[in-house]
C-alpha cells in the first residue's frame, strides 16, 4: 500500500509541478562546478553574478577553509549566455574581498555590496558575530575601479544585512535583514535617501514578508512589479521565487 501511495504521489507531483510550454529553461555556458548566484542586470545590460574568487592558477581562494566569494561582470549575448566574464574591477588599495551580492545604480556611479568585516580595517570595536554581513557603497573612478568603500549608516554590527537592490531613481534601497523589528528570519526592509542620509529602515510587512527568510528583493525596471525569494504557504518547498504585481509600498507596508 505504501509503495502504491508513493507512486501516486510521484505522478501527482510531476503533473502539478511540470513546466508549461510557455517557456523553457536552459543551463547557460558560463556554468561549471563552482556556484553562481545573485545575478543582477545592469542598465547597460551587462550582468553581475557572484562566484568564488580564484587565484592565478584557477584555484579557489579560501579563508579558514572556506571559499571566498566575489562579484564578476559579464556581457549578455543575443542567445542568452553570459560572456567576457571577469572580476569586477576594485581598487587594489581596498581591503574588501568577500562579497556575496551586489547592485549598481542606474547612473553607474554607485556600487552597493554585501560583505563582512573579515580582515578589514573598518572592523567594529564592539562585539558582533563574525558571520554577520553588512552593506557598503563605493564610487567608480576611471583607471582605478570601485573605491572609497563605506558602511551604510543604518548597518549595526549586531545585525546582519544583505542583498541590496537600488531603485531606478537611486532614492530607495531595499535589502534583507534579521535585525530591527521583523516578522521572523530575514525580512525585506527599505530605506530612502533624504537630506544626504539614509533614513531608518522600515519593514515592508505582510504580505511581502513572512515568518521565514525573505531575501533577494528586486524591483522591475519600471518599478511596478517586484520579485523576491521566500518560503511562503502554498509554495513548492524551501525558497521559491515570487512576484508582487503591482508593487504598492503603502499597501504592503502594514506591519
Amino acid at each position: 500500500m505504501k509503495a502504491y501511495l508513493c507512486v501516486l504521489c510521484c505522478i501527482w507531483s510531476l503533473f502539478i509541478f511540470s513546466q508549461t510550454e510557455q517557456f523553457t529553461i536552459h543551463n547557460i555556458a558560463m556554468n561549471n562546478d563552482k556556484p553562481h548566484f545573485g545575478l543582477s542586470i545592469l542598465p547597460d545590460h551587462n550582468i553581475l553574478v557572484t562566484s568564488y574568487l580564484l587565484n592565478k592558477n584557477g584555484k579557489i581562494k579560501t579563508y579558514l577553509g572556506n571559499g571566498i566569494y566575489t562579484i564578476y561582470k559579464g556581457i549578455k549575448s543575443e542567445n542568452g549566455n553570459i560572456e567576457n566574464i571577469e572580476p569586477l574591477l576594485i581598487d587594489s588599495k581596498e581591503d574588501i574581498s568577500h562579497i556575496t551580492s551586489a547592485c549598481i545604480s542606474s547612473d553607474a556611479k554607485t556600487l552597493y555590496v554585501t560583505t563582512n568585516y573579515t580582515n578589514r580595517k573598518n572592523r567594529p570595536k564592539e562585539d558582533f558575530k563574525e558571520t554577520n554581513f553588512h552593506i557598503e557603497t563605493a564610487e567608480y573612478i576611471s583607471g582605478i575601479g570601485w573605491t572609497n568603500f563605506k558602511v551604510l549608516s543604518f548597518c549595526k554590527p549586531r545585525y546582519s544585512y544583505a542583498h541590496p537592490s537600488i531603485s531606478k531613481d537611486g532614492k530607495t534601497l531595499y535589502f534583507s535583514s534579521e535585525g530591527h523589528e521583523g516578522m521572523g528570519g530575514y525580512d525585506i526592509f527599505e530605506t530612502t535617501f533624504e537630506e544626504d542620509k539614509w533614513t531608518d529602515p522600515e519593514n515592508l510587512g505582510y504580505p511581502v514578508n513572512s515568518p521565514d527568510d525573505d531575501v533577494f528583493f528586486v524591483l522591475s525596471a519600471d518599478g511596478k512589479n517586484a520579485y523576491l525569494s521566500s518560503v511562503k504557504e502554498g509554495g513548492y518547498g524551501m525558497q521559491d521565487i515570487y512576484t508582487i504585481i503591482p508593487f504598492e509600498k503603502k499597501r504592503n507596508k502594514k506591519f
